[in-house]
């Protein structure tokens, strides 16, 4: 059985292909999403245009939504998070919405592989004012993971936000789990996989380790658990 992508005429990016790629809360019809944005988003000019920059990649489908963004920031402002990991840079979108909720002194530890994107990701976070609050970390992610609890960072962080290749997920996580303090919160998206993952016809890779993520995050007892329909599925687990 195949399963439609539900609201997702919404708003789109087009990549240099031509393709559409939606970049909005995927399960919202159109016209509650353009409501909810109308009447609840709080977006910078800086993020909005780090966004429209973004829109023009061919991967502009990384991009995490706005309105996820919001959460993220929410999540981090109500908890008075201070030092936050961001695991999958991508063009900084996450990192920079985190970095604008965060005191002064609060920092951002991000990790992504690519350098082109990254570059887009530095410069917008200089533009914004807070490139002091971004560690940005070129290299697998794991290996900056494992190299920060061998300092000792164990529970050093409030917050970790998880976006990026699937197949590390559960990987990332228990590293996450580790370097989360004691409540704190862990938020991972894509969770929801474009509703794929409720499809078992779709025995790909990608899809097949979201779902085992998720299916084990049921019995977590480690952590208490939410799983939201917002961007492409977003999952929030508090560290018990």
């Amino acid at each position: 059985m195949k399963f439609p992508l539900g609201g997702v005429r919404g708003e789109r990016a087009a990549n240099k292909g031509g393709t559409a790629l939606t970049v909005q809360s995927i399960f919202l019809p159109e016209a509650i999403h353009r409501y909810m944005l109308g009447v609840s988003l709080r977006e910078a000019p800086v993020q909005a245009k780090l966004r429209a920059e973004t829109a023009t990649l061919a991967e502009a489908h990384y991009q995490i939504a706005p309105e996820e963004g919001q959460i993220l920031a929410f999540l981090v402002e109500t908890t008075g998070a201070r030092r936050t990991l961001d695991i999958g840079t991508f063009t900084g979108y996450s990192a920079l919405t985190v970095a604008l909720s965060l005191p002064a002194d609060g920092r951002v530890v991000s990790f992504d592989v690519n350098e082109q994107w990254t570059a887009l990701a530095r410069a917008a976070w200089a533009e914004a004012g807070v490139a002091d609050r971004i560690d940005l970390r070129i290299g697998p992610a794991l290996d900056g993971l494992d190299t920060l609890l061998a300092d000792g960072g164990s529970e050093g962080f409030d917050f970790a936000f998880i976006d990026a290749d699937k197949e590390n997920y559960a990987a990332y996580y228990e590293r996450c789990l580790r370097l989360v303090r004691r409540g704190g919160l862990i938020a991972v998206d894509n969770t929801l996989w474009r509703g794929r993952v409720a499809d078992p016809e779709d025995r790909k890779e990608k899809t097949e380790a979201i779902r085992a993520f998720n299916a084990a995050r049921l019995d977590d007892q480690r952590v208490a658990l939410c799983m939201l329909p917002v961007g492409d599925g977003v999952t929030l687990l508090r560290r018990r």
